[in-house]
């Protein structure tokens, strides 16, 4: 019977990339291994074909090869060649089920080869940062306390007591790993009693309890750069946990968040403000004074300006936090209506309206005749 197409087998494009063929052959394996298919031969069948495809594909040789000449090409070139498995599943096929079902039976896809645990990295922290509108625009320094898992200063990290040293574990002989048979295959897994190092810690630390790592706080220094805002994610290398088996340690990242200003509000490196004006400076012009992030600046009111006309004062923003020049600082002016008038006020009003003709009022002339046109 003519062997089908490999990635026809798994299911992929002739394209695709590892992480594909691995998770179609992750899938296929779950489904058809003997294990949970006791005496069911097509579909032991149909898991030897898919472990067939998966060694060869992975294998970026013989998948070159088998791209240029099909099955004929593997024939005697250390492929499957219809042959079924390799003996005692060595080499880089025992690597595909120490990866593929690692965490099926019990994390073997962790192990390097002879049993002992590959570094591992470290977690990376999270640490939510309130700062005030002053320290985001001009930057600060803020220190931090920090909890995480270290070293056990008492034992230097060997997890045991005062005196005493660890020996081998005697469920794993020091291999780090303990075999069984499953099915018709000899599986690895972790030990469970000493975690993978092989050694049995019969005197514990009283400290750590033979854990070799205690959870401590710590203080760190952040400094915080000039126009940051809310949202931006700050990443201190290497302060997160601690890596094991000699892994290097992860990260902390710190989440900022901006208090808000009674007066000023940010628009990416741009402040606005609003400011009120009388109704008399805004008629007849006017000098006045507006606070900056800096201190005071001037800003001179034409006659005539209408409210909500906006001002701009160049570099009077926030720097950017990347370097890109500093942004602007923009004034709303609010010309305020006066109330509680005396009787004399009032009479001068009245004789201004009375006097006051289109001509003094823009804004109205240009609205009622937008308002006649409606109605023609």
């Amino acid at each position: 019977m003519a062997k089908r197409d490999y990635y026809e087998v798994l299911g992929v494009h002739r394209n695709a990339a590892e992480t594909e063929i691995k998770k179609a052959y992750r899938k296929l394996a779950l489904q058809y291994h003997p294990d949970k298919n006791p005496g069911n031969k097509a579909a032991e069948d149909k898991f030897r074909e898919a472990t067939e495809a998966y060694e060869v594909l992975m294998d970026s040789q013989k998948r070159a090869t088998y791209d240029q000449f099909g099955h004929a090409g593997l024939e005697g070139a250390g492929g499957f060649g219809g042959q079924g498995f390799p003996g005692g599943f060595s080499g880089g096929f025992g690597d595909i089920f120490g990866d593929i079902f690692g965490e099926m039976f019990g994390g073997g896809g962790r192990q390097q080869r002879g049993g002992r645990p590959r570094p591992q990295a470290g977690d990376d922290l999270r640490y939510d940062l309130e700062i005030s509108f002053n320290e985001a625009v001009f930057g600060t320094e803020k220190k931090l306390r920090v909890g995480r898992v270290e070293t056990c200063l008492k034992c230097e990290g060997t997890g045991c007591k005062a005196g005493t040293s660890a020996g081998v574990c005697p469920t794993c002989q020091g291999a780090g790993q303990v075999r069984f048979q499953q099915g018709f295959f000899t599986i690895s897994k972790t030990c469970g009693q000493c975690g993978g190092d092989g050694q049995f810690i019969k005197d514990p630390c009283t400290e750590c309890r033979g854990r070799k790592r205690v959870r401590k706080e710590r203080t760190l220094s952040a400094k915080i750069p000039a126009g940051v805002e809310t949202g931006t994610r700050m990443k201190l290398t290497g302060e997160g946990e601690l890596g094991s088996h000699g892994g290097p340690p992860g990260d902390l990242y710190l989440f900022l968040s901006v208090q808000e200003h009674p007066f000023f509000n940010r628009e990416g490196d741009d402040i606005h403000c609003e400011v009120p004006i009388s109704f008399a400076q805004a008629a007849l012009g006017a000098e006045i004074e507006v606070p900056t992030l800096t201190g005071k600046a001037a800003v001179r009111i034409p006659e005539g300006t209408q409210t909500s006309r906006v001002f701009t004062l160049k570099g009077k923003g926030v720097a950017n936090v990347r370097g890109y020049g500093i942004g602007d600082q923009k004034v709303h002016v609010l010309v305020e209506t006066p109330t509680n008038l005396s009787s004399r006020q009032k009479e001068l009003l009245e004789e201004f309206a009375q006097l006051s003709g289109e001509d003094v009022h823009p804004m109205s002339k240009g609205f009622l005749d937008k308002v006649k046109g409606l109605f023609v």
